[in-house]
């Protein structure tokens, strides 16, 4: 296979915006051509994820729309739906697609647009992620099904809530430093831990936002990349994505997702790397148990230890391993089909050197962990600064 980089990035603000698809796109998408440096008619395919526009915004054919939006004339495009995981996955099919040696250049990204519905729309939308037959339509949400994750691990190993408020606290106070963030917000203990109930004993500020944004890439042969010479090449060096059980009743154990284990195992292994060679992540904290969860599945530490871990400071930003200094889903947004590609546009502005003041000090190898569902999808890449 051919060697992978990444070679323009771009984003919106998240939050709750007044574009509309075809603004998210146009924003994104031209920013990060622009900064690729190279013109449109370079690029070859283009991969977008989105997951329910057809619910929330009466639009399918998101790849047509991409393609006329940002004048892609008659190249193929193809949209990825793999619920919050659509993002990592389209980012999968363009790496693939540039490392088979199919194209050379290609564009990515993600797309949604939800906070223009009410809460009640956009929780059936997201249900949908869900077995609906045998969950969605008996009453079962995606925080009911993590608070129940959360009371398992709880069960098996102690009680975390304290370490789940002080994974919130970090990440607000990280989105702080981000100015595409949309809640920036410094808070404190107690508030997590006072805030009302959503599923117990997941309460407000355990849960990922809903929120409205854009982010776009540009991937390319690592020659080319260096060709261009306008950044630090990042260089993809690590690819893997895995699947397992749509339900939440049919996983074999609920406190370990398979599919982060395959799809990180996978990345790995390409990339001749293990978890403790990871300078920083940006992980899927859905819920502020999944980023303790998560930390576990990564090998970033002991499972039932990532509570102890965040407890010890080791996440932070002057952690062992940072986690989501972007602020993450919980802060900086959860744009459902953009996420995946909102990961990686954080883990390059890092490894470029560009992410003013919250740039970490050591930032050469970065890890994206996207999932959907209930973990029924997983993708994970691995990149490299040099």
């Amino acid at each position: 296979m051919r060697s992978v980089s990444v070679i323009g990035i771009g984003e919106t603000k998240m939050g709750k915006l007044d574009s509309g698809l075809h603004e998210l796109i146009l924003e994104a998408g031209n920013k990060a051509i622009e900064d690729a440096g190279i013109e449109k008619t370079a690029i070859e395919a283009g991969y977008i994820g989105n997951f329910d526009s057809a619910h929330l915004c009466n639009q399918n054919h998101i790849g047509a729309m991409v393609s006329e939006v940002l004048g892609l004339k008659n190249i193929p495009m193809i949209r990825t739906e793999a619920a919050c995981a659509s993002g990592g996955v389209a980012l999968r099919q363009a790496y693939m697609a540039v490392a088979g040696g199919f194209y050379d250049i290609v564009l990515v990204g993600g797309v949604e647009k939800m906070t223009h519905q009410s809460t009640d729309i956009v929780t059936s939308a997201l249900a949908s992620a869900m077995d609906y037959e045998k969950e969605a339509s008996l009453g079962l949400t995606f925080p009911g099904s993590f608070a129940m994750i959360a009371h398992r691990y709880f069960h098996e190993f102690r009680n975390v809530k304290k370490e789940m408020a002080m994974v919130a606290v970090q990440s607000h106070k990280n989105a702080m430093l981000n100015p595409d963030a949309q809640m920036p917000r410094d808070l404190d203990l107690e508030t997590v831990l006072n805030a009302d109930l959503v599923a117990s004993p997941l309460s407000l500020y355990d849960c990922s936002l809903i929120t409205d944004g854009a982010a776009f890439a540009v991937l390319a042969t690592t020659e080319i990349a260096q060709s261009l010479n306008k950044h630090r090449t990042v260089e993809i060096i690590g690819s893997g994505h895995a699947g397992d059980t749509l339900s939440i009743f049919g996983k074999k154990q609920l406190t370990t997702l398979d599919a982060t284990i395959s799809a990180s195992k996978q990345a790995y292994e390409q990339a001749g790397l293990k978890a403790s060679d990871i300078d920083f992540a940006e992980v899927h904290d859905c819920f502020t148990i999944t980023q303790i969860i998560i930390s576990e599945d990564l090998g970033f530490f002991e499972k039932g230890k990532g509570a102890d871990a965040v407890l010890e400071g080791k996440t932070a930003r002057d952690g062992i391993i940072p986690i989501n200094v972007s602020g993450g889903l919980k802060a900086k947004g959860h744009p459902i089909g953009a996420t995946g590609i909102s990961q990686l546009y954080e883990v390059v502005t890092q490894l470029r050197g560009d992410a003013d003041k919250r740039q970490l000090p050591k930032a050469n190898i970065g890890l994206t962990h996207n999932f959907g569902g209930t973990a029924g999808t997983c993708a994970v890449h691995i990149l490299k600064g040099w």
